[in-house]
């Protein structure tokens, strides 16, 4: 059996998909950006919850047939692509100024994360949400330190 279905473990994987989207949401909300908490709450639940119907999936047919020949890496390419849509959709240019990149990046941080907690990969999913956070909270600082000091956040909300 490859994941274990108790109610318990599913609450792990799904809750900590939901909370680390949060998370990862929390600097877009503060920032005024639309994809916010919620939005990147929701993208790691869901990634999770398909993850997680993909292996259980996966387990069920096994158990009638071990000749099936089910592939559920396949959820992870679809979950990556139905996400690359959306968070090209999110991408604007604006008078030669590029906006939203980093709210896109975001969101495929929050699908990632989610597809990691169903895997139950909980090693990974600690060491990326403290990079992503690191990353997220990080800009600030360096863009008060840079020489040039410009205005150069390209994901303020539009105007």
């Amino acid at each position: 059996m490859l994941i274990a279905d108790s109610w318990a473990e599913l609450s792990l994987r799904m809750g900590l998909a939901t909370l680390v989207g949060a998370l990862l949401g929390l600097d877009r909300e503060l920032r005024g950006i639309d994809a916010g908490i919620r939005t990147n709450a929701l993208v790691s639940l869901s990634s999770a919850m398909v993850m997680i119907c993909s292996l259980l999936l996966y387990d069920q047919l096994h158990a009638l047939d071990e000749t099936n020949k089910t592939d559920p890496l396949r959820v992870i390419q679809g979950v990556a692509q139905a996400i690359g849509f959306i968070a090209a959709g999110l991408i604007f240019v604006r008078r030669n100024d590029v906006h939203n990149v980093t709210t896109a990046a975001n969101l495929w941080v929050a699908a990632a994360v989610g597809i990691v907690a169903g895997l139950g990969q909980y090693k990974l999913l600690a060491i990326g949400t403290a990079f992503a956070i690191l990353l997220l909270v990080s800009e600030p600082l360096f863009h008060r330190l840079r020489p040039d000091h410009g205005d150069r956040d390209t994901d303020e909300p539009a105007k």
